[in-house]
Formats: C-alpha cells, structure tokens, sequence
C-alpha cells in the first residue's frame, strides 16, 4: 500500500466512487466498487480500523440475542438481520480462513425449565443457518458443562447448552479489506480528511480533502461520494446540509482483557441474563480471555474512554457464573468502542434499536451508509455500491465479486502453513500459529524481513520485529499506534508491554516512513 502513490492519484485522476470512512463498512465498499471496475477512491481521517471496527466483540454471528427479539416482538427487520448475517458468517469464514475460526460457545443453566427455551431459540437459528450452519446446538448436562467451561460455579448448575459462532480478528480483517481493495485497483490513503462538499448545480462532485500528514489541501473529484463514517456518518451529513436531522443513536461497547487461565482456549461462555437483562460473552482470544460488550448511550467522539463503572459491571456478572475470583488487579487492558443505532425507533433503550442497515441519499446525491455490525459489512457493501451505481448511472464492468475474492492472505491458504514456517524456521508454535492466523500464506513475506529485522518484539507475545516494518511498508501503517493497536493487537491485549515497547517501535516506524 503505497501511500504516496495513492495521494497522487487522489489529487490528479477523476473516480466513480470516492468512499470518505475506512473501517469495515468504508473499505468493504472501496473492495465492492473495485471489484465491479469502478473507478474507486477512499479516504480515512485516522487510520483503518480506528474506531469502532477494531473494538468489536470478535464474533461473526447472526446475533442469537436478535433472534429472541425478533420472534418476541414478531420484529421483520431484526429476524432478516439474524439470517443475513448468518448467510455473510458461512462467507467470510470462507474468504478469511486465516483471520476466521468456528467457536464453541457454552451458556450456563440454572434453572431446569430454561433448557428448553434456550434449545428451541438455538434450534432456529440452526435452521436459518441451512446448509451453511456449523455444528448444530445441543444441551449438555452439568458435569459436561463443566468439562468444556471448568471455570463455571458448580453450585445450582443443571446443564448447558452449546451452539456455534465464527469468530475472527477484527481489525486485521479490516487492514485486509483496505489491502485487498487496492490490488483491486483501488486508491486508499489513511490519514485524509474530508473538510468540504464539493457541488456544481446542487449536486455533490467531489470533496475537499487535507492531508494531514503535510497539511496540503486538494480536491479529489467524483460522481458519487459514499459518507461510511459510521458513528460519525450525521457529521458529513451536515457538511451537505447543515439542518438535516440526525439519523443516528450511538452507544458505548466495553470489553475488558484478562489472562487465558480465565477461558478454555477453544470455548467461549455466553452469560444469557445479567443484571439489567442484558447479554454478556466471554472469550478465548489472542492467548487472552475477552469479556465484554456493554450497551449504554454515549455521546459521539473521537476518543471514547473507559468508565469505571462499566469494568465493575463486568466483573460483577462474572461473579454471578464463575466459581473462580476475578479482580480489577486481572484486568490487562480494556477499551472502548461507539456503535452506530439507527435512531428511527423511539427509544431510549440501545439495546433494543435496530442494527439494521439504511442506505440513504440526500437530495445532493449523498449515499450514506450505516447502522448494521461487522459481520454483514460486506451486504452492506453491495447495497451501497448498487445505489451508487444507480444515482451516479455509472456503468460497472461486471456484478459485485466480493463473495469470490479472498481477503488478504487467504489465496491458496493451507492449515500447514504454521507447521512449514515451524520446519523452515524453526520458530516456537505460538509464533508459527500466530503468523498464519495473522497474514494468512502471506505469512512468509513477513518472515523475509526476519533476516534484516530478527527477534520478537515483546518475549511474552508471538510477535516478531519483523512485523513492525511489515505493517509499515505493506500494511499503510504510519504510527506506533496503527502498528501496536491494528496491526498487531498488543495495545488490545497487554497495555504494560505496549508501553515499554512503544520508544522503540516509534523509532522503526519514524525510519520506515521517511524512506
């Protein structure tokens, strides 16, 4: 991903589409557009991923939760969410077999008349799974409960049942999006932010863009501009009109990350009723235990913060299911996310407003996209690019092809690329696992900088230096930040090694920019 390079085309070539938002809904459409011929184009304030598409729970799920809404309420919209989603889960475990796996997931029982509630909801969202389900749910009793889940409380436990999501690594997904969108001839630039709408006859022809990294401004033209800034989308709505109302609610999503004793490493546990009646998922990720979301209105802005209270929240229904004591003191690093609601439902509950998508055009021809989850980015995708095709009468080379093309990585992927680096290198097995869950068969590109950049980063993590000047030169990297937090995930896992490696990574990272 040549940067500068990009940022000249940005400022000399005319585009058919130019996307303004780089997580996964913004480069899941820059891969769209791309992959239809279009003449593509996307920009990114920040860096890919920095927001919310890299502070997901890691689950590529149709949204079991959803499910039981939709068959209470009679709800249309989220029951077709629940099966679309399900259709993109079988998808992008196809697309990113290197960055995707099939999770187990064990949700306790404690209360025997709750087994056959629990198995009716998971034996329908089996069956709108279809063929491209993955193993079916199925109750376990207590003693089986508690050899997949030993940290469970014994005391009161009747039995379990289990059923089956993908999970996945958000933001390196996203970074591979970002990837695979320009080898498919598309123009993408980090670190660009949009400061105008440009129009002639009312209509919307381009915007004003900043490069933040020199502070030059410049106009990058095209027929249809794409607003994917999820939490953020109302911004650029009111950059095209300054009175339209807003379409979004926002709420906070916490996770915590606590050490791996605290989850098996092939189970995760879903916690069906917490206090205030909400749902909570803990998780083997990364060698480490992730718990989390929470689901409270906040406020929209660039930096949301931890609150306090949200970790006790968590630890607090922890409590209620584990026999094992977890602590403030285990609580590696923690962080936040905004999640974008589609307000049209009057409610002051975000729990219960629509995860849906809306593709809306403005009467300048503005196409935003948002609301939605990770897990059906690339439906969104198609939705936006079709519209944008019709509103720009652009004319495609061919139908959208994102549900052939593999991600970064994901070419001609084996499982036995771990076992070959192992051979070949003779790196230990979590460094060898960690490389082909990363990068996938593009695994032994990194491994070639090994010999120019030897050694790990941190002793206690799988990463490798080699890494860094990877992320830098291949990935669009251009801070220790989009390094340490999306590139690699060690500020998501480890904020003390993060801090005591940071100095050096800044050095790796300010050479490799230069150059």
């Amino acid at each position: 991903m040549n940067r500068s390079k990009n940022i000249q085309r940005l400022k000399s070539e005319s585009f058919d589409i130019l996307v303004v938002g780089g997580g996964a809904t913004g480069t899941g459409t820059a891969l769209d557009a791309a992959s239809r011929g279009l003449k593509t184009a996307l920009v990114e304030r920040y860096d890919y991923s920095s927001g919310t598409s890299s502070k997901s729970t890691k689950l590529l799920h149709g949204g079991v939760r959803y499910l039981e809404q939709a068959v209470k309420k009679i709800d249309r919209v989220q029951y077709k969410l629940v099966k679309d989603a399900l259709h993109e889960r079988s998808t992008l475990l196809k697309l990113a077999p290197h960055l995707t796996r099939s999770l187990a997931l064990v949700t306790p029982l404690y209360r025997t008349m709750e087994a056959p509630y629990y198995m009716a909801g998971l034996k329908l969202y089996d069956w709108l799974a279809g063929r491209k389900g993955l193993t079916h749910s199925h109750y376990v009793s207590a003693q089986q409960a508690l050899q997949k889940f030993p940290m469970l409380r014994q005391e009161g436990l009747k039995g379990a049942v289990v059923y089956y999501d993908g999970q996945f690594d958000d933001a390196r997904m996203n970074i591979c999006l970002a990837v695979t969108a320009v080898e498919q001839g598309a123009a993408l630039a980090n670190y660009v932010a949009v400061e105008s709408l440009l129009k002639h006859n009312g209509k919307i022809i381009g915007v004003q863009a900043r490069d933040k990294e020199t502070e030059e401004s410049f106009p990058i033209k095209a027929k249809v501009v794409v607003n994917a800034c999820g939490p953020f989308c109302d911004s650029i709505r009111k950059m095209d009109n300054p009175n339209v109302e807003p379409m979004l609610t926002v709420s906070s999503g916490i996770h915590i990350v606590l050490d791996k004793k605290f989850s098996p490493p092939e189970t995760g546990l879903l916690i069906p009723k917490t206090e205030d009646k909400r749902v909570l998922f803990l998780l083997p990720w990364q060698g480490h235990t992730l718990v989390g979301t929470t689901d409270n209105p906040a406020p929209i802005e660039d930096n949301p913060q931890v609150n306090s209270k949200d970790i006790e929240y968590i630890l607090r229904q922890l409590k209620q299911y584990f026999s094992m004591e977890v602590q403030k003191k285990d609580v590696l690093s923690s962080w936040c996310g905004l999640r974008p609601l589609i307000s049209k439902l009057k409610s002051h509950d975000t729990a219960r407003l629509s995860r849906d998508h809306i593709v809306n055009v403005s009467e300048s021809n503005l196409i935003t996209v948002t609301g939605g989850k990770w897990t059906t980015y690339r439906k969104m995708a198609v939705d936006t690019v079709s519209q944008a095709v019709r509103v720009g009468q652009l004319k495609p080379l061919r139908p959208s092809m994102t549900d052939k093309i593999p991600l970064a990585g994901g070419e001609k992927f084996k499982s036995s690329i771990a076992n070959e680096i192992e051979k070949k290198y003779g790196y230990e097995k979590s460094v060898c696992a960690h490389l082909m869950e990363a990068y996938g068969n593009r695994a032994f590109e990194v491994l070639k900088l090994t010999q120019e950049f030897p050694g790990k980063l941190v002793e206690s993590h799988p990463y490798l230096v080699a890494e860094v000047i990877y992320a830098v030169r291949c990935e669009g990297a251009r801070t220790p930040e989009d390094v340490l937090a999306r590139r690699l995930r060690l500020a998501f896992l480890d904020d003390k090694n993060t801090q005591t490696i940071y100095p050096k990574v800044q050095e790796w990272v300010k050479k490799e920019v230069a150059l």
